[in-house]
């Protein structure tokens, strides 16, 4: 800016020239979480690790109404066919196109399962091969930054195994945050609901989250029950990598599946001692790891984050 004015004024007639040189392809690092995406833990249902996913939304060519400036230089008013956005409005529109991809490609997949498709099969690697940073700072992104990783459309369209849940399952865990029935009724459009079947917080979700609330240790255990979509029998086995003050148990550790359709069912207890950084009050994460069912023979690796963070 400097320069430009002082050319400006210390040239009689200025003139500028501005060349388009392009789209740059290959930058490294990338992807990389925005600065201003928004972070976990989520202060609504912090039980449930947020966000679920990230998607493109940096700079993202979009169409724009015809009918709204993009801007005013004066009092002329600049129109335009198409912008370059940036947002949750950009990233949103991306996943539901990958829903609408899962959906023809499975449509007698449930919500549930499709989002269980998307996250498990995220990556968490840039194309540098290390974890996908976290901006501004540039610093190592965690699942509090980026949830189960960056969607991959073509894998999460061949997952092996879901996490699935049903309308009902949604409506035990809107009993867990304690909602009223009237409440439950606006949100499910059931006119008729209740929560005689038992209130559980722990839905049927792709992640594991465990809060840490006024206290440096907690131990959870999570119940979760996996469906196999693939055409075949299959065999898993589970690996988890948890770091220092994370212990984690999986029972049982492995799991058959007979053909399509088939459900197995397992339990994960963790168990976190962490102590909060002094003077990091915006970074609520604890610590992190992840727990995989690997297909013994086979390509599927259905993976998971595992989270300790500290209450908002």
């Amino acid at each position: 800016g400097a320069a430009i004015q002082k050319f400006v004024t210390a040239t009689k007639a200025p003139k500028v020239s501005i060349r388009f040189v392009g789209t740059e392809l290959g930058v490294k690092p990338a992807p990389a979480v925005a600065y201003f995406s928004a972070r976990g833990p989520t202060q609504m249902s912090p039980a449930i690790l947020k966000p679920d996913i990230v998607a493109p939304g940096v700079d993202i060519l979009a169409a724009w109404v015809p009918n709204k400036e993009i801007m005013e230089i004066g009092k002329q008013k600049l129109y335009a066919k198409y912008m370059l956005v940036s947002g949750t409005s950009m990233a949103s529109p991306h996943i539901a196109g990958v829903v609408a991809l899962l959906r023809s490609a499975h449509p007698d997949w449930s919500p549930a399962a499709i989002r269980s498709a998307i996250m498990t099969t995220a990556y968490v690697k840039d194309n540098a091969n290390n974890v996908i940073l976290s901006m501004p700072n540039r610093s190592p992104g965690t699942p509090l930054d980026y949830g189960s990783g960056h969607v991959s459309p073509n894998q999460a369209t061949d997952p092996g195994l879901v996490y699935d849940a049903t309308a009902d399952d949604y409506v035990n865990f809107l009993c867990g945050l304690r909602y009223s029935s009237q409440q439950i009724a606006a949100v499910t459009g059931r006119r008729n609901t209740s929560c005689a079947a038992g209130a559980n917080l722990d839905l049927n979700y792709p992640s594991f989250m465990v809060i840490l609330n006024h206290t440096t240790s907690a131990t959870r255990t999570f119940k979760r029950v996996l469906t196999n979509v693939a055409g075949s029998a299959a065999k898993y086995s589970v690996s988890v990598t948890a770091p220092a003050g994370m212990k984690v148990t999986v029972t049982p550790s492995a799991l058959s599946f007979g053909g399509k359709g088939s459900k197995q069912g397992f339990s994960v207890t963790v168990q976190v001692s962490q102590v909060k950084r002094a003077g990091d009050d915006y970074n609520y994460i604890g610590n992190h790891g992840f727990l995989t069912w690997n297909e013994v023979g086979g390509k599927h690796a259905v993976r998971s984050p595992i989270v300790s963070a500290f209450a908002q």
